[in-house]
């Protein structure tokens, strides 16, 4: 028997990142991200990379005319609600993939800039940041860099350290509308995240700085805001929320390998699961 379709969309996003076989990170992250998020999530693949829980071995970034190809493919079939970009794989990808969104300005674009691995393992050259700086980070609605990223995103040779309150100007100066930088990587008692738009600050957060290291937080922090967006929050409210669910995440992450802890973008399911057991 035929069932009738449902009437109504989940919202729809868009994510252009590298493969993770560990399912740490990368589209793997985004895709349970945005679907436990209550999001229809659309992938493409710009990279295939070898990893585990410890480190990225090696990455082979995908011609850019399959990253534009796969992108248009779906685009033209689908209406997507949202674009999260995270790892990018090479230059000509970052070109491809900025042609493509420029198609869609009216589709609001988380952008991630993935620079290296957890390990420290680099994951995109100066070529590359200078293509992020003139290709993408202006046609973003809100970037998400670590501090580490943010940083290396806007500083200068020779120049010394600045601080981050001047990194986020740089940034809004390029284009994008607003910048959430993450305080995981700074030497704070707490995690402070603090969302900037052209008039400063607009939010600041303080987050419990939880044990141990974990792999793919930076994509479902990222991944969470575009599901947030998509299902029609305001920027200030999506990071707002986004924040809270990654954090919940990580709370509940587990290490299923010799590495990084995975933060578990499911953990609410469990929870309902753990109430639902009888009394033994």
């Amino acid at each position: 028997m035929e069932s009738s379709a449902p009437t109504q969309l989940p919202p729809i996003v868009l994510a252009f990142a590298a493969t993770d076989p560990s399912g740490g990170a990368g589209l793997q992250a985004d895709i349970l991200t945005l679907a436990s998020m209550g999001c229809h999530p659309l992938s493409v693949v710009t990279a295939a990379t070898i990893q585990d829980t410890m480190g990225v071995e090696d990455v082979m970034a995908l011609d850019a005319q399959w990253v534009a190809d796969q992108a248009r493919c779906v685009l033209e079939d689908m209406p997507v609600a949202a674009f999260k970009i995270g790892m990018v794989g090479s230059v000509e990808n970052i070109a491809a993939i900025a042609e493509v969104v420029s198609d869609y300005p009216e589709i609001p674009l988380v952008l991630d800039p993935v620079l290296s691995s957890g390990r420290g393992d680099e994951l995109a050259s100066e070529d590359m940041i200078s293509a992020l700086r003139e290709l993408l980070i202006p046609q973003a609605t809100i970037i998400t860099p670590n501090s580490i990223e943010a940083r290396r995103l806007v500083q200068e040779d020779g120049e010394d350290e600045i601080d981050l309150d001047e990194c986020a100007r740089r940034l809004l100066a390029q284009g994008c509308e607003y910048v959430l930088i993450t305080g995981t990587h700074e030497n704070t008692q707490q995690v402070v995240n603090k969302l900037y738009g052209q008039d400063g600050v607009v939010r600041s957060d303080t987050w419990e700085r939880l044990p141990g290291s974990y792999h793919g937080s930076g994509c479902t922090l990222a991944s969470a805001i575009a599901a947030t967006i998509a299902n029609g929050l305001s920027v200030e409210d999506a990071v707002k929320d986004a924040q809270e669910y990654t954090w919940q995440t990580l709370k509940s992450g587990f290490r299923p390998g010799m590495g990084q802890y995975i933060p578990d973008r499911l953990f609410w399911a469990r929870e309902e699961d753990a109430g639902d057991e009888p009394d033994r």
